[in-house]
């Protein structure tokens, strides 16, 4: 492994390069990054899951840029150039646009004007005008006329050299990156409308006149402006003051005040205007999408996290309502394990509007499977649905809970819906997702593509591979610090788990189902194919409740184990009497249970897990509900105060669910009497807030709400 590489990640985060080196080798050996977060602090000396993100990150990167230092390498040799000073500049290079812009004049070039210009025999004069050499241009370049080469006058020559000079200013590292540094320093984003297409392009309205420092422009707002530019109905340039760095080009550039001086000097505008501010245009454009994909997907990331871990209600008995008004309401009953008992439709609203019989069938489903709360949907007529059920008098209290059903449809719609409910209909399979949100979010949501589920901003325009990638991190890492129930678990589910993957899930679907249920987690290992490396990745995030082995319940790793029965030796206590034992912590020194396999923060992990084994990181349920009088938009007036729940956040603010058809936002000005950097720092999706209607444009369906009151 690199030492340069394992030292410069180490430098980059701060952290010590022994921690660098012992990540990456176990990555190399197929250690996931839950698995060395969680069960191997002493070797990453106790870096967390988003640490060992970046630092992977950090080595693809510089892993990356020593490849191209190679093949820029290869390609000098080939070319038989052995500049010394050059070769070590690369090899010295932190940074890939400073690599390119030493590799720039080497690179194999297309037939531009200077290459033209040089096959005609014009480098020499070329050279005169770098030079600056007190001659007089026309009579130096007469010897340059070769009506052979169509070179016919000193006019033409010389405006071939310049070609060749405009050329080699544009290839100079200093100059490229001094060109570089005012992009990003001064470089102003301008969009406007294009002619004609106004009425088209009105939902960007607001970019038909526009300018802006790029570098202080929001993510949200750099890709706004070029979808709209993408759909072509805006025209977008980036650029800072062309005259600023040509006045400092030729202050750099020109020695002499002479005739080939003012030649030089109009080569140099034209390599600014004609090379380099294009090049360096189209350079900033990658890296100004790169830096506001990145963001947009931090955002999404986030968002999807903490709609992952939402807090269930948990186990219990849900009866589950799909609304709707023409076609009615999917109701479905499901078990405290999420299987379907039952399921109907009723028709309680217009047109058909059988309410005294939907309210007849819900009692009486309510009392046949001991249902414990109710799960509704909130798209079409869930407000309504939900007023019908607080109507009803149930014998005993049962919680009523709107749930967001967004993804849902794409859910009942997909293979793996079919899969698991093959003789149901899409309208059925709705249901049971919108049931099973309520008793665990986390099991439910990773079937769905993130992209559904509503969260995140223009999804639809960041480079996908990067969203994919980082949403699949986001949810392992998720469904990792919950754990997953192996009896219990869906394929989906199982899939993300540290080690496993969707080919062993389907493995341990199939044996599950041969086998009614898993005693144990060494069961896993009748698995064919899986052998000791996956049982090392997966197992701690395994859960057997009731199973023949009480730490089997917990997030303990078997490897961790004999340790317990030596905590069990050292106290005189069972096993069993460990679990649970909130004085444990008081009757053992842990200093005398460190070993080469397990040091303290190992231990210190066993024990908080002993004291509440298989405690749910999440938090614990809330019920929510909207203001009764608010039923659509015009409802709602300026200056009331509404309850709401955070449904959205993005970097300009944050989209909060009202009870009603339209969603309010909340924009960034309004969340604190301070300035808000990014909403996220202040607000949580699924938040529950107090929020104050400051205006309403019924035409355009929008809400503009504030917490500042």
């Amino acid at each position: 492994m690199n030492d340069k590489i394992i030292y410069k990640i180490a430098e980059l985060l701060n952290i010590e390069p022994f921690q660098v080196s012992n990540t990456l080798n176990m990555s190399s050996e197929g250690a996931t990054i839950p698995f060395m977060a969680r069960y191997r602090k002493e070797k990453t000396g106790g870096l967390t899951d988003l640490q060992i993100i970046e630092l992977m990150q950090y080595y693809k990167q510089l892993n990356d840029l020593e490849d191209r230092k190679k093949v820029i390498l290869n390609s000098l040799k080939a070319q038989n150039i052995s500049n010394s000073i050059l070769i070590q500049k690369i090899k010295d290079s932190d940074s890939l646009s400073v690599l390119e812009d030493l590799y720039f004049p080497y690179r194999p070039k297309k037939k531009t004007r200077a290459v033209i210009a040089k096959g005609k025999g014009l480098e020499p004069l070329a050279k005169k005008i770098m030079a600056e050499v007190h001659e007089n241009p026309e009579k130096t370049a007469l010897a340059f006329i070769n009506k052979e080469k169509d070179i016919l006058n000193a006019e033409e020559a010389l405006k071939g050299a310049s070609d060749i000079v405009a050329e080699w200013i544009s290839e100079t590292e200093w100059v490229r990156n001094s060109i570089r540094n005012l992009f990003h320093r001064e470089a102003v984003i301008k969009s406007n409308v294009v002619k004609g297409k106004e009425e088209e392009a009105i939902t960007y309205k607001t970019y038909f006149e526009w300018e802006e420092f790029s570098k202080k422009a929001p993510s949200h707002r750099i890709l706004a402006m070029f979808r709209g530019e993408k759909e072509g109905l805006l025209k977008i340039k980036i650029l800072p003051e062309l005259n600023k760095i040509t006045d400092y080009l030729q202050k750099k550039l020109l020695r002499e005040d002479n005739s080939f001086s003012k030649i030089k000097a109009n080569a140099i505008t034209d390599s600014v205007k004609r090379i380099l501010f294009p090049s360096m245009e189209t350079e900033y454009r990658k890296e100004l999408i790169k830096k506001s994909e990145r963001a947009a997907v931090k955002v999404f990331s986030e968002n999807l996290r903490q709609l992952l871990l939402a807090p269930p209600m948990g186990r219990i008995n849900v009866l589950a309502i799909d609304p709707g008004f023409r076609t009615g309401c999917k109701i479905v009953c499901l078990d405290k394990n999420g299987n379907l008992l039952h399921n109907e439709t009723i028709y309680p609203h217009p047109p058909q509007k059988q309410t005294t019989s939907a309210i007849k069938k819900i009692k009486s489903l309510v009392s046949a499977y001991n249902i414990e709360a109710i799960s509704i949907g909130n798209g079409t007529g869930g407000r309504e649905t939900e007023d019908l059920i607080r109507r009803i008098p149930f014998d005993r209290e049962i919680k009523a809970v709107m749930v967001n059903e967004d993804g849902a449809s794409v859910y009942s719609a997909s293979n793996a819906a079919r899969k698991e409910f093959p003789d149901y209909d899409v309208t059925v399979r709705g249901a049971i997702s919108i049931g099973r949100r309520l008793q665990d979010p986390l099991a439910e949501i990773v079937k769905i593509d993130p992209k559904s589920m509503g969260v995140g901003q223009y999804q639809h325009d960041i480079n996908s591979t990067l969203l994919k990638d980082t949403l699949q991190t986001t949810v392992e890492l998720c469904v990792n610090t919950v754990g997953v129930d192996l009896n219990l678990a869906s394929e989906e589910l199982l899939s993300f788990v540290s080690g496993i993957g969707p080919s062993m899930a389907s493995k341990i679907i199939t044996y599950r189902n041969e086998i009614g249920t898993f005693k144990n987690r060494k069961e896993l290992k009748n698995i064919k194919g899986f052998g000791d490396k996956a049982f090392e990745q997966a197992a701690g995030f395994l859960r057997i409740a009731n199973g023949d082995e009480p730490l089997d319940a917990s997030s303990v790793h078997p490897e961790n184990y004999d340790i317990i029965k030596k905590i069990a030796d050292k106290t005189g206590l069972s096993v069993k009497e460990l679990i649970g034992n909130k004085k444990l912590k008081t009757m053992i020194n842990l200093e005398d249970f460190v070993s080469d396999k397990a040091g303290i923060p190992t231990l210190q992990d066993i024990l908080n897990e002993l004291e509440k084994p298989g405690r749910d990181p999440r938090k614990s349920f809330q019920l929510f509900h909207f203001d009764q009088n608010i039923r659509t938009i015009d409802d709602i007036k300026p200056g009331i105060m509404l309850p709401g729940v955070v449904t959205n956040i993005t970097d300009f603010g944050a989209f909060i669910n009202l009870g009603i058809h339209e969603n309010g936002l909340l924009h960034k000005s309004q969340i604190a009497n301070e300035y808000v950097a990014h909403p996220s720092d202040y607000l949580k999706i699924n938040q529950q807030l107090k929020v104050k209607v400051i205006d309403i444009d019924k035409k355009r369906k929008r809400i503009s709400l504030s917490l500042k009151y």
